[in-house]
This record gives structure tokens, sequence and C-alpha cells, in this order.
């Protein structure tokens, strides 16, 4: 999904939108209530999708870090990376993108470019022009009717699910909304006590229900993992539930995403975890359930995310993840460990709000320190009372950072060496 917040489901706290199939899913599979995305925007948090690595290894230039990729940039997610779908289909796996791409709208860049054998969608945020509907290559509609963009990319799916079913097959369907602007079809307009906001969430949760169906129908099902989760937190509307910040921020709200894996038979039903897990776990285990490994598909690039097969299978209890980086543009600002949550930069004003100066990024005087287990708000600082945790996060953070390219490391200077940077 596409800017869907935290609280904007039925299993994870919404009381205004109605998601049976979401919920069913939930029901079915393994909620994960820490499952993090390493960014709080749409280009760099789809680049880690779908290749395991931070985007911040990727070039800033080159991925537009700063923002994020517009129709009118000339670069997008270079070919040195390796993309889920390119490592899979190396597998005998058809693969297919339906939806929003926002990795580079030109070649070399497209998803047919990097491993998709079929791509049908709005090839970027649908606010932004010329709003086109494309199929593979060709553009078949301008401007796109975005009244029926769920309905059609839900069709999309369930087309592919069904000419695939012979064949190991991937599918990445990513949907445009509940990014604004807001579009549902008459079915659901105006049917929902959470407004328009509502209907599409509710027209989202009917695509579920459909994929879902289709794979029993097909009798696929226990033959498929199926993930759920947003790209990052919500924007104008829609609800961070009990997080702080949203979209545009590191703070929970921005980068903590509902999160959800099924898998009848495999992942056993009705199981909740909090451990922390990442979107950038998903390709090293997409990797190894088509039974390679992690390696297979590196080349020469270090892989960020960790294989949770064990733990999504119940095998360890424990994630993988030991540490994870959240960065916004080229600067890190927080990190996650275990129970902890660092803040050591934040931007002078958030994104997205009216300021007369430039966005900054500020080293924080004082880190602060959060325990998510009792505090998701991030709203009490615990940095006084553990300098010794304070001082271990920080070391680690700039171990981490060390291993990233040279522009990273640059403007992170300060988190690393302790010394002035321009910023």
């Amino acid at each position: 999904m596409d800017d869907m917040g935290y609280g904007d489901v039925g299993c994870f706290g919404a009381r205004a939108i109605q998601t049976p199939n979401i919920d069913r899913m939930c029901a079915e599979g393994l909620k994960l209530t820490s499952f993090y995305v390493t960014s709080p925007v749409c280009t760099p948090s789809r680049a880690a999708l779908l290749t395991g690595r931070y985007a911040a290894r990727m070039g800033a230039a080159q991925m537009n870090l700063a923002n994020v990729l517009f129709p009118t940039d000339k670069t997008g997610l270079p070919q040195s990376e390796t993309t889920v779908a390119r490592a899979l289909k190396q597998r005998g796996y058809a693969t297919a993108c339906i939806g929003k791409w926002h990795l580079g709208n030109l070649a070399p860049y497209r998803a047919i470019d990097h491993g998709f054998d079929y791509y049908f969608g709005i090839p970027y945020s649908n606010d932004m022009r010329p709003t086109i509907i494309v199929r593979n290559d060709q553009t078949i509609e301008e401007p796109a009717r975005q009244e029926t963009l769920t309905l059609r990319y839900t069709q999309e799916a369930v087309s592919f699910i069904e000419r695939s079913k012979e064949r190991p097959f991937f599918l990445y369907l990513a949907h445009n909304m509940p990014h604004i602007p807001l579009f549902a079809s008459e079915r659901f307009r105006g049917k929902s006590p959470g407004g328009l906001y509502g209907d599409v969430v509710e027209e989202l949760d009917s695509s579920v229900g459909e994929v879902l169906a289709t794979l029993k129908r097909l009798g696929l099902d226990r033959d498929t993992i199926v993930f759920f989760a947003s790209d990052n937190g919500p924007w104008y509307q829609g609800s961070p539930g009990p997080l702080r910040g949203r979209k545009g921020s590191t703070y929970e709200g921005g980068v903590r995403v509902p999160g959800i894996v099924r898998w009848p038979g495999k992942i056993k039903a009705g199981s909740v975890s909090d451990e922390p897990v990442a979107s950038i776990d998903f390709f090293p285990t997409a990797v190894v359930l088509a039974g390679g490994k992690t390696s297979d598909a590196e080349g020469k690039l270090s892989i960020d995310g960790k294989n949770i097969v064990p733990f999504l299978l119940g095998a360890e209890k424990k994630s993988p993840n030991d540490l994870l980086l959240f960065f916004d543009g080229v600067y890190l600002q927080t990190a996650r460990a275990g129970r902890w949550k660092l803040h050591v930069a934040r931007w002078n004003y958030p994104r997205y709000t009216a300021s007369t100066g430039p966005q900054q990024d500020l080293i924080l005087a004082r880190p602060e320190l959060y325990d998510l287990t009792v505090d998701a708000g991030e709203s009490y600082d615990l940095a006084p009372d553990h300098p010794d945790i304070v001082k271990e996060l920080k070391a680690r953070i700039a171990a981490a950072l060390r291993s990233f390219p040279d522009e990273i490391r640059k403007a992170n200077a300060e988190l690393i060496e302790g010394s002035p940077a321009s910023r």
C-alpha cells in the first residue's frame, strides 16, 4: 500500500474503517507489530524493499534521496542493483509488477528493466503529472481514470496469477492508494464512516480479499507466501495509531507500518510478534524460499536485510535484526536495536510543512533514547538514565555508517567521527 498508516486497518486498531479481509489475513498468519521500512518516503523505501539494501548505498543523486523521483527525472534505480524480481527470474519465476513503481520511468530504470516480465500501472505517485497508465513500455491511458485504478490493479493481479499458475511466480502488487489524491470506485464511494479515505482503504481491503480468494480457487493457497505492508506512514490523512509522527518523519509513525505474513500450513495462524522486522529482509527471505542462498543474488553487493525464514516459521523467536537504520535523504536520524530506539538527528522543521527557510538536518545536542516495548509513542526520553546504552548505540551507528559510500559518510561525519560537517 502507498501511505497507509499503522492504525488504518482493523487488526492494528482502526475503528472507523472496516478491513475484514486484511483482518482475516492477520488471523490466518503472522502479525508483525514492529515491522519497519527504512525511509519515511516513497522512492528510497521501495528501492530498499526490492533490493534488500539501504537506498543510501545507491547514490544520492541517482535516487534523488533529497526528495523522491519525479516524472522529469532521468535517473532511477541503478542497473548495478539486483532486485528480488531479477533474482527470482533467474530461478525460473514468472515476475510481474502491477501498480506504482517510482524507481525511474525511463529506460534503463523501469520495472521491465529490472527483472519484471510484465508491468501495468502508474509508474510514479498518482499526484504527479502526467498521470498515465503504462503497460510494459507503452502508455495506454492519459490521464489515468483513477476512480477505477484499484479495481483494475486487482483484475491485473488476478489475471497474472491465473496465467502463471503452472509455474513459480512473484507478484509485486503496489497500489497507488491511499496516497492522495483519493479515488474510490462507485461500489465503495460514500460507504465508509471514515469518509473518502475510508472508502479507499475499504476498496484496498477488498483487493486483498480478491487476491487471496484467487489463490484458494486455483489450489495455490498453501504453496504461496503473501506479505502485506505499506511503503511508509500516513500523509495528511490516515492514522499512525499510537505512534508518533507521520510520513516524512523518522519517528515511529513515519517508518513503522502494518506488517502481515501469511502462508497456510507453514506459518502458524494467529501468530503475533513484536520483534523488529524490516522491508529489507524481504529480498534475502524470498531468495532462500526460492531455493537459493542470499549470496546467489548478491554479486558484488552486500545485502543489509536478513533471512527471516526460521523466524517466520517459528523455529526462531527472535528477529535476526540487531540494528536497523532509518535515513531521511542522505542523513541518518534514528536507529533501532532490540527494545531501544535512538534519535541522533532531526530536521529543523518537519517535511511537508510551510517554512521561510531551507530544511536542515540537525544533530541533536543530546541524543534521545526510547524503550519501544513500553513507549511506542516515543514520549519518554530515557537517555539520562541509560548513558551506557546511548554510548553503545552511537558507536554501533558510527561503525555501520563507515560502510556507506563517501557522500553518505561525508553527510554524516559528525555521527561517525564527532567532527563538524556542512549540513
